[in-house]
């Protein structure tokens, strides 16, 4: 089965991002890019500064890119993914949803709307359910998804494997890489021999949207997961892969052994963009570290190690690489899922 798909905003680093992954994707042929009005009508090359660490595909660097309108996209495209950023994305997604498109968007707006779903297809594929509601309530021929911010994403994962052990309150501090901010998102006179101790909204990311991927669906409405969680976001001079610091408590008496194996056995999906195993656990308590770690399963696996027992529960590292798999990966992903369970 072969799905024609779009990119929304491909000129951007998520964008570009997307291009890489997709490219010799089992699934997914690329069929439409958009952008700015100023881009509109040029090639690929022309339109994009690539920044990429892999070459343009030559397929796509010859792509005619069109504003970014639904009538713009080909009406045989079954799937857009949207890097667009949050005030544009609020404004023009509900016009594809309207024409029918489904959307997998990484852009941040809508992600705690009560019916849109906010999905990582290991943690929660039965969240995508809320498409029902979403289609009733906003009489959308189409669907959104969101996946969440990728220092939500990089730090959910471990603790989806932990919550067996009834999760009562997370503490997380993040080290943030430069890119998650955009290729002109911090300078270089702010970052080099730096560390900067505040990232503007991420603190409210990491604490609503994990409550909301962790939360219970019933078929009708979306129930928050009842954990207290406190975040402290800060950027420091890495390209790429967030690492952070957790503190988690939990109900029930947990050892660093016992949480190492749940991390270790909690699966995967079986989609084509998953990692063979979801959470890959180190012994040293040096690892995970960006540089090292941060390319484990093709940029998707989540690393987790520096395990300790505190005296509520454990505290740990983990880290992923943000613009693969918390980012334009996450996105294919909840794509792929899409695919898998007939909504695409």
């Amino acid at each position: 089965m072969t799905v024609r798909v779009g990119i929304l905003g491909a000129t951007g680093a998520v964008g570009q991002r997307f291009i890489q992954l997709l490219e010799d994707h089992p699934t997914f042929e690329l069929a439409a890019l958009t952008a700015s009005e100023s881009s509109a009508g040029k090639s690929y090359r022309d339109a994009a500064k690539w920044r990429v660490n892999t070459p343009i595909p030559d397929d796509v660097a010859d792509m005619t890119v069109t504003a970014t309108a639904p009538e713009e996209v080909p009406d045989d495209v079954d799937l857009l993914f949207s890097s667009l950023p949050s005030g544009a994305a609020a404004e023009v997604e509900p016009d594809f949803l309207e024409a029918g498109y489904v959307v997998s968007s990484n852009s941040s707006n809508d992600r705690m709307a009560p019916d849109v779903p906010l999905t990582i297809p290991e943690i929660n594929p039965g969240h995508l359910d809320l498409i029902e509601v979403q289609r009733d309530q906003r009489g959308w021929d189409g669907a959104l998804v969101k996946n969440p911010n990728c220092s939500t994403i990089t730090m959910v994962p471990t603790l989806a494997a932990l919550d067996q052990f009834g999760l009562e309150s997370v503490q997380v501090s993040t080290l943030q890489a430069v890119s998650g901010a955009g290729y002109s998102g911090v300078t270089s006179m702010e970052i080099i021999d730096n560390a900067l101790p505040h990232i503007n909204g991420e603190d409210d990311k990491m604490e609503t949207e994990s409550r909301k991927l962790l939360g219970s669906f019933d078929g009708a409405e979306l129930e928050l997961h009842g954990m207290d969680v406190a975040a402290s976001c800060n950027r420091i001079p890495t390209l790429d892969g967030h690492l952070e610091n957790v503190f988690a408590e939990t109900s029930e008496d947990v050892t660093p052994e016992d949480a190492a194996a749940a991390m270790r056995e909690y699966p995967s999906a079986d989609l084509p963009s998953s990692p063979d195993q979801l959470i890959h656990v180190f012994e040293d308590f040096d690892r995970p570290q960006p540089r090292l770690d941060r390319e484990r399963g093709d940029g998707m696996q989540i690393s987790a190690g520096g395990l300790q027992e505190t005296t509520n529960g454990v505290k740990y590292n983990c880290l992923a690489h943000n613009t693969i798999r918390g980012a334009a990966g996450a996105s294919v992903l909840n794509g792929e899922l899409l695919v898998e369970e007939g909504w695409v």
